[in-house]
C-alpha cells in the first residue's frame, strides 16, 4: 500500500505539473520518498538506470532533430505539399494528414510528431477557414495517429525502446514483427477516424489560400540535409544493431550532425539561421529525470509484489492459447496505461512477462509485443494515458483550442478499441507465421 500510495501521489504531481516543478523533479521526488521509506533500495537505482538510459537519450536526440527540422521549415513544407496534393478536396486532405502524421511518428517518435504536426495543421486550418467541427476532426486525427502508428520501429515510441532493450530485441527483428502490424493499425486508424468524422469533413477548400511550399523553408542547408541524414540513420540502426550499438548512439550522432550544420560550426557560425540555443533549451531534458524517477517508483511496485500478481494472470492467459494471450495482454496493458500512464505501465507489464511461469517461447514473445501495442495505443482511452497526450492538450490550449477531458474520453473510448483489437489480431496472426526469434 505504501508503494502504491507513493506511485499515486507521484503520478498526480506529474500530471498536475505545478508551476516550477516539472515532470522530472516530481518523479525524482517520488523516487526519493520511495528510497527513504525502503520501498526501493540503493541497489535498485543502477538496475533501473540500465533499463531507461538508452530510451531516454534516444528520445532527447530525436526531439532535438525534430526541433531543428521544424526550425528549418521541413514539416511546414511537407504539410503545404499535402494541402496542394489534395487538390482542394477536404475528404482527401484528411487521410493525407493522417499519413503525414504516421510518417512523422515512425521517425521522430509519437511525442515529436504530436507536438510538431499539431501547430502546423492548426495554422493551415485557420488559413483555410474550416468550420469548428471540421477543424476538430483534423486536430483529433493528429493526436490519435501519433500514438496509434507509433509501433513500427524501436525509435517510434519510448515504450518500444524500453521493451526492446529489456528483452534484447534487435532493431531488425522488432521492425520485421511490428511494421506489418503498424500497417494494419494505420489502416484501422484511417477507417475508424473516417467513419467517425466523415460528416464533418469539408467537401472543398481553396488551394490558392495556401502559400507555396518553398516559402516555408527557412534554412536551406538543414532542409537539404534532412532526407540524406534520416536515410543514413535508418540504415545505421539496422547495420549497427548486430554489433551491439545502442540506438541512442546512432540517434545522437544524427542530432550532432544536424546541430553542426544548423550552427555552421565549420564556418565559425557565419550564416547561421536556426537559433541553436533555443533548440537545445527546448529539448526535453526533464525526461531524463522523469525516466529515472518514475521507473524507480514503479520498481517499488515490483518490490511490493504487483508484478508477481500480474505474472500469475498472464500465465493464466497463456494457458488459453497464443491468440488469447496476445489480445488479453494487449488490452490489459491498454487499461493499465489509461489509468496509470503508459511509461510506468510498460515496465510493469514487461517485468510481469519476465516473471510469468511456464510460458511457451512463442506465447511469451507475443505477450512482449502485445504489451508494447497496449501501451502505445491504450493511452488514447484517457487524457492521462501518455505524456504526449497531455502535451498535446497543452499545445491546443495555448492555441485557443480547448478539449475537456470528458469530450476527449467520449472520442477516445469509441475509436481506440477497434484499432487496438485490429493491431493485436494482426500480431497474433503475423508473429507465428514469421517464426520465433
Amino acid at each position: 500500500m505504501l508503494a502504491f500510495a507513493i506511485f499515486a501521489v507521484t503520478l498526480v504531481f506529474v500530471i498536475w505539473q505545478p508551476k516550477g516543478l516539472g515532470i522530472g523533479w516530481s518523479a525524482l521526488a517520488g523516487a526519493g520518498v520511495a528510497l527513504a521509506t525502503g520501498v526501493i533500495t540503493p541497489g535498485d537505482v543502477p538496475v533501473v538506470w540500465g533499463i531507461v538510459w538508452d530510451a531516454t537519450f534516444t528520445f532527447v536526440a530525436l526531439i532535438v532533430i525534430s526541433l531543428l527540422l521544424d526550425e528549418a521549415g521541413f514539416f511546414h513544407w511537407a504539410a503545404l505539399h499535402i494541402g496542394r496534393w489534395s487538390g482542394g478536396r477536404g475528404r482527401l486532405l484528411f487521410p493525407l494528414v493522417i499519413l503525414l502524421g504516421a510518417a512523422m511518428t515512425a521517425f521522430f517518435a509519437n511525442d515529436g510528431a504530436i507536438l510538431l504536426l499539431t501547430p502546423i495543421v492548426l495554422a493551415i486550418l485557420v488559413r483555410l477557414d474550416f468550420k469548428p467541427a471540421a477543424s476538430m476532426a483534423f486536430i483529433v486525427a493528429c493526436g490519435f495517429v501519433a500514438d496509434s502508428t507509433s509501433l513500427p520501429l524501436v525509435i517510434s515510441n519510448l515504450v518500444n525502446i524500453v521493451s526492446a532493450n529489456l528483452f534484447s530485441i534487435s532493431f531488425s527483428r522488432y521492425a520485421a514483427v511490428m511494421v506489418p502490424v503498424n500497417l494494419v493499425s494505420l489502416a484501422a486508424t484511417l477507417a475508424v477516424l473516417w467513419l467517425y468524422y466523415r460528416r464533418d469533413l469539408p467537401l472543398s477548400y481553396s488551394v490558392a489560400d495556401l502559400e507555396a511550399p518553398r516559402t516555408a523553408i527557412r534554412d536551406g542547408l538543414v532542409f537539404k540535409a534532412a532526407f540524406p541524414v534520416l536515410a543514413v540513420m535508418l540504415a545505421a540502426y539496422f547495420i549497427t544493431a548486430p554489433l551491439g550499438v545502442h540506438v541512442s548512439v546512432v540517434t545522437g550522432a544524427g542530432a550532432a550532425l544536424l546541430l553542426a550544420l544548423a550552427g555552421r560550426w565549420y564556418s565559425g557560425g557565419r550564416g547561421r539561421v536556426i537559433p541553436i540555443a533555443k533548440v537545445l533549451i527546448g529539448a526535453p531534458w526533464q525526461i531524463v529525470l522523469f525516466s529515472l524517477g518514475m521507473y524507480l517508483v514503479v520498481y517499488g511496485l515490483k518490490n511490493a509484489g504487483l508484478t508477481d500478481t500480474l505474472a500469475q494472470g498472464l500465465a493464466w492467459l497463456g494457458g488459453h492459447g497464443p491468440a488469447v494471450a496476445a489480445i488479453g495482454t494487449g488490452f490489459a496493458a491498454a487499461i493499465l496505461s489509461s489509468v496509470m500512464n503508459n511509461m510506468p505501465s510498460v515496465l510493469i507489464g514487461a517485468l510481469a512477462i519476465q516473471q510469468a511461469p511456464d510460458l511457451p517461447p512463442l506465447t511469451r514473445e507475443l505477450m512482449v509485443y502485445a504489451n508494447v501495442i497496449g501501451c502505445d495505443l491504450g493511452p488514447k482511452f484517457t487524457p492521462i494515458g501518455s505524456l504526449a497526450t497531455l502535451l498535446w492538450l497543452h499545445v491546443l490550449a495555448a492555441k485557443g483550442q480547448r478539449i475537456t477531458w470528458g469530450a476527449y474520453m467520449k472520442v477516445g473510448l469509441v475509436i481506440t478499441p477497434p484499432v487496438l483489437l485490429a493491431a493485436l489480431a494482426a500480431l497474433a496472426i503475423w508473429l507465428p507465421f514469421l517464426g520465433p526469434q
